[in-house]
């Protein structure tokens, strides 16, 4: 039996280039023992990735990944795995955090055609195909128009933070997100720790302890953007403050190239890492109140 996992994916439900089955069935082929879907502010993939797994035999998690506001230049993400899908709460979130993005994504298509390139939000919404509108999709749109030759030199040239043509969307605040997502049955993990950006492991330190205040449950140590001794030390804070590790490659499909589902950055994702979310979710199912109390 396998022993490797993949704990953070995206498909199309979000800025993915595969539907939610294929992810699942890409896991399988890449000899996978089991996945979570935590596609960018949304749960729309989690129902058909789920009934897919489940009809191949593949463990999965439910999951998202939900943009939080802090201080520039650090970006940082909140991982929910186990979160229920049909959480009215947590429905009502993804909508406001989608609302976000639609607010934000006219600004950036008016930021390129003052730098003389032309596209549309139209344009932008048939790449999506429907689903949330991310900054890989209008950057293919580039691509496909010859403005740039690949994917990431749209973001270097153009859609990255800092960039000419990016525009900043609203985000919940970290602590509201980790409530957000314990209120939908899930635990919450601090993705990709090395984006916040951090200046000295004091100031990590300080942020992931004041995270844990909130209820942080866990810390992303094996990422594509990790190196082994990045890994190594986020696995000693986690194991420093008792939080749980997970692991996952981000993978997107054709929107990152360079990233393969079960592979980060070299490293492979345990089997272990998943198990330990399952039973840390199964204990909060059994210590909670029986419906109505």
């Amino acid at each position: 039996m396998p022993d490797f996992v993949d704990l953070h994916c995206h498909s199309t439900a979000s800025d993915g280039s595969l539907s939610p089955a294929q992810v699942v069935h890409r896991a399988r082929a890449n000899g996978l023992a089991g996945l979570s879907l935590t596609d960018h502010d949304t749960v729309a993939g989690v129902a058909e990735a789920a009934d897919e797994a489940r009809r191949i035999g593949l463990p999965f998690i439910s999951g998202i990944e939900i943009s939080c506001d802090v201080p520039k230049p650090a970006t940082l993400h909140m991982l929910g795995y186990g979160v229920d899908p049909r959480d009215p709460v947590l429905l009502d979130m993804t909508r406001q955090l989608v609302e976000f993005r639609n607010t934000r994504n006219p600004r950036i298509v008016r930021n390129l055609n003052e730098l003389g390139v032309h596209v549309t939000l139209e344009e932008w919404q048939q790449e999506a195909g429907g689903q949330v509108l991310g900054r890989p999709h209008l950057a293919a749109v580039l691509v496909r128009k010859g403005y740039v030759s690949s994917v990431q030199q749209a973001f270097d040239k153009y859609l990255a933070q800092g960039s000419p043509a990016y525009a900043d969307k609203e985000r919940l605040a970290p602590d509201r997100a980790i409530q957000m997502i314990h209120e939908a049955g899930g635990l919450a993990v601090l993705a990709h720790p090395v984006q916040l950006r951090y200046a000295h492991d004091a100031q990590l330190v300080a942020t992931v302890r004041r995270l844990g205040d909130a209820g942080l449950d866990g810390i992303e140590t094996i990422h594509s953007h990790h190196t082994p001794e990045l890994t190594g030390r986020y696995s000693a804070l986690a194991d420093e403050l008792g939080l749980l590790k997970t692991g996952g490659s981000d993978f997107h499909g054709e929107s990152k190239e360079d990233i393969e589902l079960g592979l980060a950055n070299g490293m492979r994702v345990p089997r272990a890492m998943m198990d330990a979310l399952l039973d840390r979710l199964a204990g909060q199912r059994r210590k909670a109140p029986p419906s109505g109390e």
